[in-house]
This record gives C-alpha cells, structure tokens and sequence, in this order.
C-alpha cells in the first residue's frame, strides 16, 4: 500500500480526534495555518529535545512528535512519516500476535 500525504493527514486527524476534548482543542489549535511559525519553533524545539535523550526529562519520544508536527508544514514529510506509521502498525500487529500465539 503507498503512502500519501492525504493518508498522513488523514491519520492525524483520527488520532486527535481519539484525544480527551481539551486536548484535541490544543491539537487542533495547533494545526490551523495561521500557526505556522509556532508550530515550526515547536517541532524544532522538540527534536532538538530529542536529540539530547540522555538528559531525565528529555527523550527520543520527543523525536518523532517533532517530525510529526513539522510534517504538518513541510509536504515532503508527510508520505514518509505515513510509511513509517504504517510500518509501526504492521510490526506490532506480528507482535501481539506471536505473543497471543506463545501464550496459547
């Protein structure tokens, strides 16, 4: 199945519409265009925070939200990051099932 960045976009959207209300609000917030400069300064900010993962509180989950949300302004990003969901997906969908097997 090929990745688009319609299929990005659209995944997103489902995702924050699984959220707690006052969370999507921020989320959706967030991703309305007149955000972009803020949106830019937080997606580097938080893989720059990524980068540095030994520190206690900083750490690689801040990576990937990082590219998350400068996907929402850089195109070229968005089929890339559907990929590696989808490849995700499909990696923990083998997982639960050999644990379910190995379980019996």
């Amino acid at each position: 199945m090929s990745a688009t960045a319609e299929d990005w976009d659209a995944r997103v959207t489902r995702l924050s519409e699984r959220l707690p209300e006052r969370l999507r609000k921020g989320v959706d917030w967030l991703r309305e265009p007149s955000r972009r400069p803020l949106r830019l300064i937080a997606a580097i900010l938080l893989m720059l925070g990524g980068v540095f993962s030994i520190l206690p509180v900083l750490g690689l989950w801040m990576l990937p939200l990082g590219l998350a949300l400068l996907a929402q302004d850089v195109p070229a990003l968005k089929a890339p990051m559907e990929r590696a969901a989808q490849w995700i997906e499909r990696r923990c969908a083998r997982v639960v099932a050999w644990w379910s097997a190995r379980r019996g």
